[in-house]
């Protein structure tokens, strides 16, 4: 699916859990796309509408709310998370059998986790690599990627998939890490530290784009940039760029003693990104291909690089 000329008929695409990165996408399809949006709370129609988008009622967790989506829309992008809980995606499921029925989907980009992958060691590896999850979370995206891929060889519908490590940006809520330097997180030392992953939020949104254009069906991408650093590194950049101390750093026996589980999981996985299928088949040019690039970036940069 092309972008359309003027005297083109918009194409409609429709945005399923459009919280920040959706909002972005939408900054930047419209006004040459129709776009819809999903969602189930009341209060935030009034943005949506405000933003361009034309909202719509819905709720994953009650299908029947869905039964009018297949119908309404050319391209969907679904960014809506699997329920916090079990090792399923219902909601996946339900969004899927509600586009079936309509039959009216073209291209679905889907975006999962880099998380799937579990822990590698610190390899770099590309999009070849087999899953393995650990964590409930990630067997969840595992399963929403495989329910995706089924309806793709079924249905005829154009499925792509971003798996999309850490997401941060000056100007997304809780997307910077300072507020962590700020209350004095630790960090692991670096005989126990991790590789990590990162993408811009503004480059996320036009990875989006990229795909709903350029997508392979079935094809999975890395929806990350070119920075290949520890966690602690990521951090020790973030303090300086902000003018605060760097994190101080533990074992991963006291880590553990300090922080919470979830943050645990996060410490025990190790992995680097080839993003060379999303440059080369989405031909995204990436904006911030490092870190030090985007936390760099005053927030008005980062908006003007959206227009």
């Amino acid at each position: 699916m092309s972008l359309p000329t003027a005297r083109a008929r918009r194409p409609r695409l429709l945005i399923v859990g459009c919280g920040d990165i959706g909002l972005r996408v939408l900054r930047l399809v419209l006004p040459r796309w129709r776009v819809l949006a999903l969602t189930s709370s009341p209060e935030r129609m009034a943005l949506l509408r405000e933003r361009g988008a034309l909202p719509l009622a819905g709720n994953l967790d009650q299908p029947a709310t869905l039964w009018r989506l297949g119908r309404l829309a050319d391209a969907v992008l679904h960014l809506a998370p699997p329920p916090p809980h079990g090792s399923t995606d219902p909601r996946t499921r339900a969004l899927l059998a509600a586009l079936a029925r309509g039959g009216r989907v073209q291209r679905l980009v889907y975006a999962s986790t880099s998380g799937v992958y579990g822990d590698a060691g610190g390899a770099r590896f590309d999009e070849t690599r087999a899953v393995n999850p650990a964590p409930a979370r990630a067997q969840r995206r595992v399963d929403a990627e495989a329910q995706l891929r089924l309806f793709g060889r079924r249905s005829g519908v154009c499925v792509s998939i971003l798996r999309v490590p850490g997401i941060y940006g000056v100007d997304r809520a809780g997307g910077h890490p300072r507020e962590r330097l700020l209350r004095g997180t630790p960090v692991l030392a670096d005989a126990d530290d991790v590789h990590t992953n990162h993408i811009q939020a503004d480059d996320l949104a036009r990875a989006c784009v990229a795909a709903l254009l350029r997508g392979r069906p079935g094809r999975v991408y890395h929806a990350s940039d070119d920075t290949e650093l520890k966690m602690a590194a990521y951090f020790d950049i973030a303090a300086r760029l902000s003018g605060l101390p760097p994190p101080p750093r533990v074992s991963r026996a006291d880590a553990a003693a300090q922080l919470g589980p979830m943050t645990m999981s996060f410490m025990s996985e190790s992995r680097r990104l080839d993003n060379t299928r999303l440059k080369r088949e989405l031909r995204l040019r990436l904006r911030y291909t490092t870190v030090e690039q985007g936390l760099g970036a005053p927030a008005g940069d980062v908006a003007s690089a959206m227009r």
